[in-house]
């Protein structure tokens, strides 16, 4: 039985699962190691998102007449603010190399009123998937893109050069000395004149921000019938090189192909992250002022998590098979002040907890991209070698979980604000000081924020 299974599932692998290839080799496990390196603590989160990720590749190799009726099992979030929520989304989106965008379920409105509708997060989702396969395209023919961008610099460089004339110039020494000097870059100061677009002025829409998406397309639409303007501009090679590198890039990619892997890719891979959903929840028994707004908003947001088309510029894009993860604190209200249609299409729930003082000394230390090594980085730029001892790291964790305790609990971000002030003076000095090497000590750290962590008033505007 199971052999015939996996003859069966080969073929489909191979064509539905075609473009996934990052999260073929990225199992549940693997994904979790993945996110270890840069988040700490929160497992069942990031065990709830390696299952997601993982289901999108199993639907591909399902039968076909089941593939449409497999839905995406998304994800609620609960936990306070900087516990790791946003970065566990954009971590997995870059790690699976989805098209991803993050909103804020506060910022839109109900159709009909000023403000944003949900449907433009669709629209936004897609503007970032054909940046990003455009980018993809342009880096895949560089080479080429390079080679013709050289024959346009000789072109500039030895005014009678030219692609037709190539052949009859191949001996000529001059043409020669200038490809050998070209590419060992040593042209690179001489001025050339490179002719360029001029940008076009936009029309402005004066108009409530609703109309956002008609006043993009409209300018869009009259650059492209409109005929471009040229400017004629003296640049060194080295900025005419840029110049032209982007040209050629641009020239060789096929816009269509870009739009259809793009739709593919959104429709397919795509994640979006709403954040703050509690604050659209409607208390039990209130349904007046706000709340009726509120209302609105998950009533529009039900059909695009259900599974719809959104009309977009590139065309209609299908949300049925698009992850959603949505987030909140929760704190005066509960995931079930939601809409009911809404609640069941959010089938798993995933609590996140607070940071502890053991976490914050994990999270100085452990990620690829700790604040610890970040600021070692920064000053090493100006010969300024910092070192933290462990006992050091472990006061500042104390410091940090103390404010949060005795003020607003923001979580790791806490963090960035101690540290802030702890380095301060090193960071303004630095260029004075340098070449110099400084160790943090638990006395440093005490003399630098004893204070402000003691002075609860002090720590609110400070920390």
């Amino acid at each position: 039985m199971s052999k015939k299974i996996s003859t069966n599932t080969v073929p489909q692998e191979k064509s539905n699962a075609e473009g996934l290839g990052s999260i073929l080799s990225l199992t549940p496990k693997a994904i979790v190691k993945e996110l270890d390196r840069y988040i700490i603590g929160q497992a069942l989160a990031k065990r709830a998102v390696a299952i997601a990720m993982r289901n999108r590749w199993r639907r591909l190799v399902t039968p076909e007449d089941l593939q449409e009726e497999i839905t995406p099992k998304n994800i609620i979030m609960i936990g306070p603010t900087g516990v790791g929520k946003t970065e566990i989304a954009r971590r997995l989106a870059k790690l699976t190399n989805s098209p991803f965008i993050k909103v804020e379920a506060s910022k839109f409105t109900e159709i009909g009123y000023v403000g944003r509708d949900v449907e433009s997060i669709i629209r936004d989702l897609m503007d970032q998937a054909v940046t990003m396969v455009k980018a993809e395209m342009m880096e895949a023919n560089q080479a080429r893109a390079a080679a013709l961008t050289n024959e346009k610099l000789l072109s500039l460089l030895l005014p009678g050069f030219s692609k037709t004339a190539e052949g009859e110039a191949s001996g000529n020494r001059t043409l020669e000395k200038l490809k050998k000097y070209l590419d060992a870059g040593e042209l690179e100061d001489n001025e050339v004149q490179v002719v360029v677009d001029k940008p076009s002025e936009r029309t402005q829409i004066f108009a409530g921000i609703s109309l956002e998406e008609l006043e993009k397309s409209l300018n869009e639409t009259l650059s492209a019938v409109l005929p471009r303007k040229k400017n004629k501009r003296m640049v060194t090679v080295s900025q005419a090189r840029k110049i032209l590198m982007q040209e050629e890039s641009a020239n060789l990619i096929d816009q269509d192909k870009v739009v259809e892997e793009a739709k593919k890719r959104v429709e397919r891979q795509g994640l979006v992250f709403i954040d703050e959903i509690d604050k659209v929840c409607i208390k039990e028994g209130r349904s007046h002022g706000p709340d009726i707004s509120r209302e609105g908003v998950q009533r529009d947001l039900l059909p695009i998590v259900e599974g719809s088309s959104v009309s977009t510029k590139y065309g209609m894009v299908r949300t049925d098979h698009i992850l959603f993860i949505a987030a909140g604190a929760f704190h005066s209200a509960k995931p079930s002040d939601l809409m009911p249609e809404l609640q069941g299409r959010f089938p798993i729930r995933v609590e996140l907890s607070s940071l502890t003082e053991e976490d914050f000394v994990r999270i100085l230390t452990e990620p690829k991209n700790a604040l610890t090594r970040q600021y070692k980085a920064l000053l090493s730029t100006e010969d300024v070698n910092i070192e933290f001892s462990p006992e050091a790291i472990a006061e500042l964790a104390s410091m940090a979980w103390q404010v949060n305790e005795k003020n607003e609990n923001i979580g790791a971000r806490r963090l960035s604000t101690i540290m802030e002030k702890l380095l301060d003076d090193i960071s303004f000095e630095a260029p004075d000081i340098a070449p110099a090497k400084v160790v943090i000590t638990p006395d440093y750290v005490k003399e630098r924020l004893a204070d402000v962590v003691v002075d609860a008033d002090l720590a609110k505007f400070i920390l």
